[in-house]
């Protein structure tokens, strides 16, 4: 087993980096090993230089910021615990469940039926949620603007 990991500051921008792309792209299916050739390690040095750094380790990271964004969307919007699960990367309800739960300390069913208990917003509906995630189809973008248009004045 090696030593500690001493990380210089091209190291540190670099870690920061992968981290900041984590934190952007938590949902997508990101390769660790693609992040730690961008940093310049291999593997396993990223995972340990990471874990040096940020105190957990990048798949960990990655868990958590996904459950972070689950807790929001738990208590703001209309959508299913499947839907959720989906929006945030996990591709399984029992692997989300079961993170969601070590982390939190709760199901997420639980955590959001505490969370409406506890009152707050009303929950945004899940069809204005989705939207805001995929976008409005291209018919409609311009459809704002369509809508403000004044008539010609006649003289």
């Amino acid at each position: 087993m090696s030593g500690p990991v001493v990380a210089d500051v091209n190291s540190l921008r670099a870690l920061r980096r992968a981290r900041d792309r984590i934190d952007r792209d938590y949902a997508e299916q990101l390769d660790i090993a693609a992040l730690a050739a961008d940093t310049g390690y291999s593997l396993g040095q990223f995972i340990r230089a990471f874990n040096a750094v940020y105190g957990e380790t990048p798949g960990r990271y990655r868990t958590r910021r996904r459950v972070e964004r689950a807790c929001e969307l738990l208590r703001s919007v209309n959508l299913t615990v499947t839907e959720i699960c989906m929006l945030v990367g996990f591709s399984s309800l029992g692997s989300f469940s079961r993170r969601f739960a070590d982390i939190v300390g709760r199901s997420p069913s639980e955590y959001r039926r505490e969370a409406a208990r506890l009152g707050g917003p009303a929950p945004i509906p899940g069809c204005f949620a989705l939207m805001w995630r995929t976008g409005l189809p291209a018919a409609h973008r311009n459809f704002g603007e369509a809508a403000i248009a004044l008539p010609a004045v006649r003289s």
